[in-house]
C-alpha cells in the first residue's frame, strides 16, 4: 500500500483544540446468557466493559483487536444502534441516550455506518439506485424528481459511473460494490461515519483504492471517521489517533505515529509484530501469542491479557490496572509500564 497518502502530522493538532464530535464515556454494553425452561439470565456476554474515547470534527479515530474485542459493538452502540448497559455517549453535545426517538431520528442522518460485508448489506432485489436514494425519501431531504441526480452526483464521487445506478448488486465486484456502501452513507451527507471493518473483504489493491477514496472524501467532505479494523497496517495509513481493544476494553490509546514508533503495551506490541515490513531484506521479530483470547462471558480476573501475555506477574492476575496518561495523549492500561 505504498501508494496511499498519509494525514498530515498538523491534522492531529488541529482537530486536539476543537469540541468533540463523538465522545464516549466509560461504556459498557453487556448481553445477557440465558439459559433454562424460564429462560433466566445465568450471566452476560461483557461485549464492552468501561470504554472512553473522543473524536473530533475532521479526525480519525482507528478501533483494532483481534475478532470478538467488542469493536464493532463500539461503533454500533455510538450511534444508538444497539443498546448500552451503562456510560455516556455524547454526538455534538447531545446525550443520544436522553432523546427521543423524533429526536433521535432527525439525527440519523448526522451519523452513517458502512457496513463489513458489502454484499449482505445490499437487498439483491433492488437497483443500486433505489438502494442509495431512498434514505433521502426516508428522512425527507430531497423531493422524488432530484433524488436521480442526487444518487448520480454521489456515485461519481465514489468512483462509479452513472450507468451504474439501474444495476443490481450481483453485477458489481467487491470493491464496486463497498463503493455503494460508501455512496448510501454519503447521500445523507453525515458528520460521522462509523467504518465497520470497510476493506477487510477486499484485495490488497482494492484496499489501497478504498482507503485513498476514504482520505480524498474527508478532505472534500469534511467527514469524520471512526475506523473500526483488526489490521495495524490498515489504519497506519489512514487514521490520526488509534486505541487497541482487548476483551471489551482499552488497552492502549495514541496518536498514529506515537502508537508505532512507542507502543508499551505487550498485546499492542504483538499485533505490531504481526504488520509486514515492504522491504524483504527487513525482519521484524514476531510475538506469537499462546493460547484464545478468553471468553467475555467469564473474564479474567485483574489485567485480562495476563492469560496470554509473556511477562504477567502476581499483580496482574490481582489487581486491575488502570487506564492512564504515561505521555502527552498516549495512555496504556499495564502494571509494567
Amino acid at each position: 500500500m505504498s501508494d496511499i497518502v498519509l494525514p498530515a502530522a498538523s491534522a492531529i493538532s488541529s482537530s486536539s483544540s476543537q469540541t468533540p464530535l463523538l465522545e464516549i464515556t466509560n461504556l459498557k454494553t453487556y448481553f445477557p446468557v440465558k439459559s433454562g425452561l424460564l429462560s433466566r439470565t445465568v450471566g452476560h456476554v461483557k461485549a464492552v466493559d468501561d470504554i472512553s474515547l473522543t473524536i473530533r470534527p475532521g479526525e480519525t479515530f482507528g478501533l483494532v483487536g483481534e475478532s470478538g474485542s467488542g469493536k464493532s459493538t463500539v461503533g454500533r452502540t455510538a450511534i444508538r444502534l444497539t443498546d448500552k448497559t451503562a456510560g455516556d455517549v455524547h454526538f455534538d453535545g447531545i446525550d443520544l441516550y436522553n432523546i427521543s426517538p423524533q429526536e433521535l431520528r432527525r439525527l440519523r442522518p448526522r451519523m452513517q455506518l458502512i457496513f463489513q460485508d458489502p454484499y449482505s448489506s445490499l437487498n439483491p432485489r433492488v437497483r443500486i439506485g433505489d438502494a442509495i436514494g431512498e434514505a433521502l425519501l426516508d428522512h425527507g431531504l430531497a423531493p422524488e424528481h432530484e433524488i436521480r441526480d442526487r444518487v448520480q452526483d454521489v456515485l461519481s464521487s465514489c468512483g462509479l459511473s452513472s450507468y451504474h445506478i439501474d444495476r443490481f448488486p450481483h453485477e458489481f465486484s467487491g470493491g464496486q460494490r463497498q463503493r455503494i456502501g460508501i455512496a448510501r452513507a454519503l447521500i445523507l451527507n453525515p458528520d460521522l461515519i462509523i467504518a465497520d471493518e470497510p476493506v477487510s473483504a477486499l484485495d490488497v489493491s482494492i484496499q489501497a483504492q478504498i482507503i485513498n477514496l476514504f482520505s480524498h472524501l474527508q478532505e472534500t467532505r469534511g467527514l469524520t471517521y471512526l475506523f473500526i479494523s483488526h489490521d495495524l497496517s490498515v489504519v497506519e495509513h489512514l487514521c490520526t489517533t488509534i486505541g487497541v481493544m482487548y476483551l471489551g476494553s482499552m488497552v492502549e490509546k495514541a496518536p498514529r505515529d506515537e502508537l508505532f514508533k512507542h507502543p508499551l503495551h505487550p498485546y499492542t506490541k504483538a499485533l505490531l509484530s504481526a504488520v509486514p515490513i515492504p522491504i524483504p531484506r527487513l525482519k521484524r521479530e514476531r510475538i506469537v501469542l499462546k493460547g484464545d483470547i478468553p471468553s467475555p462471558v467469564n473474564p479474567p480476573s485483574g489485567c485480562k491479557f495476563h492469560t496470554r501475555c509473556p511477562f504477567a506477574m502476581q499483580r496482574c492476575i490481582e489487581e486491575i490496572p488502570q487506564f492512564r496518561e504515561v505521555a502527552p495523549d498516549h495512555q496504556v492500561a499495564c502494571h509494567l509500564v
